[in-house]
């Protein structure tokens, strides 16, 4: 099995690792408010402020990078670990973000959908046609937790439309290489659902709430966070409480465990790059590093890949 190496540390709970054209790794911080930027050298450069929770990212066609933010949450520190403690006291509301790094300016898009407003955004892909998927993982609260479920933002950014509801605790979303399907992760039902695409933001209707189809289930303890998929259609997907990466095939097989080099039960997020599409890089939230390791295929090239950056500091 091959073994992650350390790339950085020092970070406040990374999240949504997008490979940029330059072979950096651009992190959210959700507990340190801001878009961050990991050399190949392992140099960490703080390059946005975010104010809320920025919660997952995707490079746009126009060479933005979009953001899910979930408001903001409280946060904790227990035994060398960051933990969420729920919804900030200062929350400002759940958004969708698009934020241009080479200017600096952060525009919000999107807070509410048929005029509900979003609770927490969490993870977000781009289709071949320039929408974008998104899970809504919702608000929780002391005693109840609201409803999350799956949006569609047409290619124009001028309509939010909510193609699976109710979920559970939707986190991670995928599409499959053909872009036919679109995979979610649930943290509360520790599953994998998929939808099959019949055009885009149109997927057809399964049996399971929200209009999902099953596909894969976690033994143990294990809960999902956000996942990635190969070029073969795995899914690589970050997990909780005894957190690794499990990889699971199209067909709901577990195919490899790669475990954390240092135990992280809030290891929260996988994205490929690398001139041979072969590394992975693992974002380990609770300890606040990136890893990287060799994968046993190219990982999937996604629909968008270019950023427009700021010219890099010192280093």
């Amino acid at each position: 099995m091959t073994a992650m190496k350390l790339l950085a540390e020092g970070l406040s709970f990374p999240e949504g690792p997008v490979v940029a054209p330059d072979g950096s790794v651009l992190v959210v911080e959700i507990r340190g408010k801001t878009v961050t930027r990991v050399f190949p050298d392992g140099r960490v450069e703080r390059i946005l402020d975010v104010p809320g929770g920025p919660n997952g990212a995707a490079a746009g066609p126009d060479g933005r990078l979009y953001l899910c933010n979930n408001g903001g949450f409280n946060w904790a520190r227990r035994d060398g670990l960051d933990l969420v403690t729920g919804r900030a006291d200062d929350w400002i509301g759940g958004r969708i973000q698009a934020a241009d790094l080479a200017t600096g300016t952060l525009e919000t898009l999107f807070t509410e959908c048929d005029g509900r407003p979003l609770g927490a955004p969490n993870d977000l892909v781009f289709d071949h046609v320039g929408g974008i998927y998104f899970t809504d993982n919702a608000s929780t609260y002391p005693r109840h937790q609201d409803r999350g479920g799956l949006y569609y933002v047409s290619p124009g950014l001028d309509r939010i439309t909510e193609v699976g509801f109710p979920l559970g605790h939707p986190n991670g979303v995928a599409l499959s290489p053909d872009g036919s399907r679109v995979y979610v992760a649930d943290t509360l039902t520790s599953a994998i659902w998929y939808w099959d695409v019949e055009s885009p933001g149109v997927l057809a209707q399964g049996p399971h709430d929200g209009g999902a189809n099953f596909l894969y289930r976690l033994p143990n303890v294990k809960t999902f966070d956000s996942i990635a998929v190969d070029a073969e259609g795995n899914i690589a997907a970050a997990t909780l409480v005894e957190g690794s990466v499990v990889v699971v095939s199209p067909r709901g097989e577990t195919v490899a465990v790669h475990e954390m080099p240092e135990p992280d039960p809030l290891t929260t997020n996988v994205a490929f790059g690398g001139d041979d599409m072969r590394t992975a890089f693992v974002t380990s939230g609770g300890r606040g590093r990136v890893y990287a390791m060799e994968w046993h295929c190219p990982g999937l090239r996604l629909n968008f890949n270019e950023v427009r950056l700021p010219a890099a500091g010192p280093a």
